[in-house]
């Protein structure tokens, strides 16, 4: 092994955050440390050229400060990345703070994989980490980070080429006061509690965000007793600052609202979620976590852990994870739906085999959830619940926004979304939306592919706009224009109850020690995020 102290790996990540634009695989020969200079011989396996062992620190004084397992490996498939030379290497991707520009190193010899369709010399071997989350959304960024922070060792595994491509970055970027959940309810507590937590992270890490305000708006005289029950029921849910206005009040914070009463949420906001995940992202990264990108999780097997003595009970079992990761260049979000075979077919592109052994798994994969719980070996098919799928299509304002608070009208009962609500972004750019359109779903099979189109059909501003003119009367004819689209993984279908958040663990669900999944994690999962992630970590210790 490599590099073996903690402050050369400081340092070598400095000098790759510095040069984060350079191409690693061709760094070869010598990288900087605080020692002098570590150099990486380029011996490969006779039979197949995958390179094998490097060359230890020839420093004749090494430092001796603690080792941190986990930089080690991360230095060891640096300098096997720049002995490579321009070898292929999977997307194992180190970003810097606001991921301004990546670096990618191989996962190759850090989990010791195959590369599928060759006979490699470390065939069969299987490395161990703490902790693997699988989906690199905000959830499982957010967790990951989490987990990091308390000293687990933590791989993040994206079937995607970045983080954040599907659910999490395709809404409308609100922190949300917490007040539309049942009382008690996680979706309640969590959006509360997440609320302080996300604003003194925007804050502490230099997020751009925005208390911009919110006015819930009666747009009816026989829905301003619903204005009164709502701020009782907001208040029961630990919201109490709501502010009940009059029509004219309300028209005189903003004059283009027509309504007969409305109530200020002074605690609503908006955020940059992109920057939000880059800096969940670097924070997780800069307590040792790594980031897998093109790897998508296939199956997994239980391994008995050994006894341990003294021991009351059995120990948490380890999972051993198969991963295919796609080499250089690949389908990106695609690469999440289809088999490992249709997504060689289709992309022609080679993909590396890996195992993965590790005790606590956290399955925070969105849309995807239900078909990676059901490729996991000992988790009961009947735990797993039925995704439903709910499109939001967004509508943007083609003129100049006449608001300067997001407006949402009322909530009316049996529907499966907050309304149609316009939502402004940081630049003032006004946006309609979501409405509801369910599409087809797996069904109940929850291995069978999910499939989303995002593109917006125009013919649905037709719809839009009726709604809209409820709070806006003088929206001109044609000024909305197709924005973009969401799918939400609702636990609940058409006609149905809404669901709240399922973190299940072995404890209320599956019975499997040491796996967390996330279902149904929906609006306000954004606001959520990093209070849902103190609370996974604290159900997956529990297990």
């Amino acid at each position: 092994m490599l590099a073996r102290d903690a402050q050369a790996c400081r340092v070598l990540r400095s000098f790759l955050n510095h040069y984060r634009d350079v191409d690693i695989t061709k760094l070869h020969g010598q990288v900087p440390d605080s020692c002098g200079w570590h150099r990486y011989s380029d011996v490969r396996c006779s039979t197949t050229g995958e390179p094998q062992e490097e060359r230890s620190c020839n420093s004749s004084q090494p430092c001796q400060q603690s080792r941190n397992r986990n930089d080690e490996r991360v230095l060891h498939c640096l300098g096997q990345a720049a002995a490579c030379r321009g070898a292929e290497t999977s997307s194992i991707t180190r970003m810097s703070t606001y991921c301004s520009g990546p670096s990618t190193i191989s996962i190759r010899r850090w989990v010791h994989s195959s590369t599928a369709g060759h006979n490699s010399c470390n065939g069969g071997d299987v490395d161990s980490i703490d902790c693997v989350v699988i989906g690199a959304g905000v959830i499982g960024l957010a967790v990951a980070r989490a987990l990091a922070r308390r000293g687990w060792e933590v791989v993040v595994v994206e079937a995607a080429g970045a983080i954040g491509t599907e659910t999490s970055s395709r809404h409308s970027e609100v922190i949300h006061a917490g007040i539309y959940y049942p009382p008690g309810s996680l979706k309640a507590r969590m959006c509360v509690e997440g609320k302080e937590r996300l604003y003194d992270f925007c804050r502490t890490y230099h997020v751009p965000y925005k208390n911009i305000t919110k006015l819930i708006v009666a747009t009816t005289t026989e829905q301003l007793p619903e204005l009164l029950a709502f701020r009782a029921a907001a208040a029961r849910h630990g919201v109490p600052d709501l502010q009940l206005l009059s029509g004219a009040e309300a028209r005189a914070l903003e004059p283009a609202l027509a309504c007969e009463g409305a109530l200020l949420s002074p605690s609503t906001g908006i955020l940059d979620s992109h920057s939000y995940m880059a800096a969940l992202l670097a924070d997780a990264e800069a307590h040792g976590a790594v980031l897998a990108l093109n790897t998508r999780l296939v199956g997994g097997l239980l391994e008995q852990a050994p006894l341990t003595t003294g021991a009351e009970s059995s120990p948490t079992p380890y999972k051993v994870l198969e991963l295919h990761s796609q080499v250089l260049r690949g389908k990106g979000a695609n690469f999440a739906a289809g088999s490992a075979s249709e997504g060689i077919a289709e992309s022609n592109v080679p993909v590396e085999v890996s195992r993965l052994r590790t005790r606590w798994v956290v399955n925070a994969a969105g849309l995807y959830a239900m078909q990676v719980a059901s490729s996991m070996s000992g988790l009961p098919r009947s735990s797993i619940p039925r995704l439903h799928l709910a499109k939001g299509n967004y509508f943007s304002l083609s003129i100049s926004s006449p608001f300067s608070r997001l407006i949402y009208p009322m909530p009316e009962r049996g529907l499966a979304g907050l309304g149609t609500h316009l939502t402004l972004d940081l630049a003032g750019g006004a946006r309609f939306g979501p409405d509801v359109e369910w599409l087809p779903g797996p069904g109940s099979s929850p291995e069978a592919p999910v499939e989303v189109d995002y593109q917006v059909d125009p013919n649905r501003a037709h719809s839009f706009y009726p709604a809209i003119r409820r709070y806006y009367p003088d929206l001109p004819d044609g000024a909305l224009q197709p924005a973009y689209s969401g799918v939400r993984p609702k636990l609940s279908g058409p006609g149905q109850a809404p669901v709240d958040f399922l973190v299940q663990g072995p404890r209320n669900g599956h019975g499997l020690r040491g796996w967390v999944n996330l279902y149904g994690i929906e609006s306000p999962g954004l606001t959520s995020s990093l209070a849902l992630a103190e609370y996974v970590c604290d159900v997956l210790q529990s297990s």
